[in-house]
């Protein structure tokens, strides 16, 4: 036997759609689903927070009523599912397609899947990716990896006229959105978004809001890392003289994130609107977070970070 055996990850469980379906043969498991993950065993109005809650005679379309503030709720409210009218049956399948395609799922596709409208499924696909919001998220203890990186699609893609606007702006990545992402090797968790500017405000700054003061920082040889020094331990390669790896320094965590990335947009949604982009960020960055759960496991992840939030169709498309 080794001295240093390796340590094999267990087998994560995955779920097919006969399965699932077996899971979910009709509206009531999918609604004793949803309930069971948001609220557990004791069930509580989402108005107020009061547990004395109970069942009213009409349970369509709000089947509890809390005796502490007189509200009457069911498991949507004040969730990314509140004003839908879909079936929760619907919605489980939709959760379910959305956290296994690695690469992302079209609005078409989805709303071919489960008999909708492609609006509706495109509503819906948006209202998942608002569930995997990176905001209010604790510090990487480090290392970490930071990089940025350039979505849009190829000039010799695109139309004459909007070529030839690009041609006037400038060289380079002129005309594409830039991103900027930090990779936590400890825990493998990714977070990014979508910066106006890379310069030293917007990059270095976004690395120095998700990682602890102090902790290493593994960059390329951008010059707006060097705003790092003074607080962080920051060590670069040069990739401009063919140098991806010294010892434990290179970035190469955060380029596969972002190699997946653009296979998604490449192959699945052939665009991603500036407007939209950071939802797209989120979707893969929560993605690549929970793909070492088991399906149920992603599943009940999304399910529940949809609690606590809204977003209005009107809000989308203005």
């Amino acid at each position: 036997m080794p001295s240093n055996p390796k340590i094999k990850k267990p087998k994560r469980q995955h779920i097919s759609v006969f399965e699932l379906n077996d899971m979910f043969p009709d509206e009531e498991s999918a609604v004793k689903w949803f309930e069971t993950v948001r609220w557990g065993e004791e069930r509580h109005c989402p108005h107020c927070g009061c547990t004395d809650t109970h069942e009213v005679k009409n349970r369509k379309p709000m089947p509890y009523r809390c005796r502490g503030c007189k509200s009457y709720f069911s498991v949507r409210t004040g969730t990314l599912m509140e004003s839908s009218r879909l079936p929760l049956r619907k919605w489980v399948f939709a959760v379910y397609m959305y956290v296994t395609s690695l690469k992302g799922i079209s609005s078409t596709r989805l709303a071919h899947e489960i008999k909708v409208q492609q609006r509706t499924a495109w509503f819906m696909m948006h209202r998942l990716r608002d569930a995997w919001d990176q905001s209010g998220l604790e510090a990487f203890m480090g290392p970490v990896e930071a990089d940025e990186t350039y979505i849009g699609g190829k000039r010799k893609n695109m139309s004459n006229s909007k070529r030839k606007e690009l041609k006037d702006a400038g060289r380079g990545p002129v005309g594409k959105e830039a991103v900027v992402g930090v990779r936590d090797r400890a825990t493998n968790q990714v977070r990014a978004t979508v910066v106006p500017e890379t310069d030293a405000a917007h990059v270095a700054g976004f690395v120095a809001s998700q990682t602890e003061e102090g902790a290493k920082v593994y960059t390329d040889e951008a010059k707006v890392y060097n705003a790092l020094k003074p607080l962080y331990d920051h060590e670069a390669v040069n990739h401009s003289t063919s140098e991806y790896v010294r010892d434990m320094a290179h970035t190469n965590g955060m380029e596969s994130f972002w190699a997946n990335m653009k296979r998604g947009y490449i192959g699945i949604f052939h665009y991603m609107s500036p407007k939209h982009l950071q939802r797209y960020v989120n979707e893969f960055a929560g993605k690549h977070n929970v793909r070492g759960k088991d399906t149920i496991d992603q599943m009940q992840n999304v399910a529940a970070a949809m609690t606590g939030k809204r977003l209005m169709y009107r809000d989308l498309i203005s």
